[in-house]
């Protein structure tokens, strides 16, 4: 079963993105033949320049420290293929203005003050081609993107209309057991909420944004209910079955305040990340090897791409 994802290099990561998305990608790659893209031009909509180079290494490497396998998953900077754009434009011509109309990641990104420009209008598009140029069978989604691949699919179908079983036809897999982390407000963990705690943030400025997690007054001497606390709910990622028992047992039984349980959950996230911190730290200061990883990566996924465009050009009249 091959599987792709694609991930905007928007920022730093938190542990809302790790939790709810990459460790799924990591345990994946051995049960699955696993595609993984950086994608910088689907960031080009919001991010331009140093920026978007400097957001685009910086997420390289940190996937690779929180996993990732390169000789196990095709991994690659989306740009480096350019067979994308190709295909991009070539399936534009069998996609019906209705159907991106109908899209509404373009009319909630307006509405929140995004500039209105032909990229962001033809994203899904784009994210089609992405899909479609590696013959994906499965792409793993939040709700919020579960109609990008049936737009990938509608258009798929179109185009195999007209010249037979060309592009594999994907399905949408939503993951219902993946966690939704709440944030150091109580919603849902979100860079673009300013309630994220970094992955790769440490010593004082970790400490900080625990402490700033949302929780009640509770006196220290009285018991406290875990259910519903933000804090138990980001301790829990980290725990076994075992551990969020005795967790519990301590919530219950009073004499520790909000205060103890934001301790332990920064003295978690500190243990938890420290190997991937310090691999992160080595990856950033040898961007010759990270981008060695992607070229290895972007050379697997032509190879594939290749096949795909071959067959798409022949089929729609492109001599070359």
């Amino acid at each position: 079963m091959r599987v792709l994802t694609g991930l905007q290099p928007s920022g730093k990561l938190h542990i809302g993105n790790y939790f709810g998305s990459i460790k799924q990608m990591v345990e994946a790659q051995t049960k699955e033949e696993s595609f993984l893209f950086i994608a910088n031009y689907h960031a080009l909509t919001t991010t331009k320049g140093e920026t978007l180079r400097a957001n685009s290494l910086e997420a390289a490497a940190a996937f690779l420290s929180l996993g990732i396998d390169p000789q196990k998953c095709t991994f690659w900077l989306q740009s480096d293929v350019k067979e994308v754009l190709e295909l991009y434009w070539i399936l534009s011509a069998w996609t019906p203005m209705g159907l991106v109309e109908r899209a509404h990641a373009y009319k909630d990104k307006v509405a929140k003050g995004f500039e209105a420009h032909h990229a962001l209008f033809s994203y899904p598009v784009l994210m089609a081609a992405d899909i479609l140029l590696y013959q994906t069978q499965v792409v793993p989604v939040g709700k919020d993107q579960i109609q990008h691949v049936e737009i990938a699919r509608d258009i798929a179908l179109k185009f195999n209309n007209a010249f037979g079983e060309v592009l594999t036809l994907p399905e949408a897999r939503v993951e219902q057991s993946v966690a939704v982390v709440p944030g150091i407000d109580g919603a849902k963990m979100s860079k673009s909420y300013n309630n994220a705690i970094d992955i790769f943030c440490e010593g004082k400025t970790l400490k900080k944004r625990c402490n700033a997690v949302v929780s009640d007054s509770t006196p220290l001497e009285l018991p406290k209910e875990w259910r519903g606390c933000n804090v138990y709910a980001l301790c829990k990622l980290f725990l076994d079955e075992a551990g969020e028992a005795e967790l519990q047992a301590r919530y219950e039984k009073g004499g520790e305040g909000h205060g103890h349980f934001k301790a332990y959950l920064y003295e978690l996230i500190n243990d938890y990340f420290a190997p991937a911190r310090s691999k992160f730290e080595y990856f950033k200061t040898h961007e010759s090897e990270v981008l060695d990883v992607l070229a290895s990566g972007a050379k697997k996924a032509r190879s594939v791409a290749s096949e795909t465009m071959e067959k798409v050009r022949s089929v729609c009249g492109i001599l070359r």
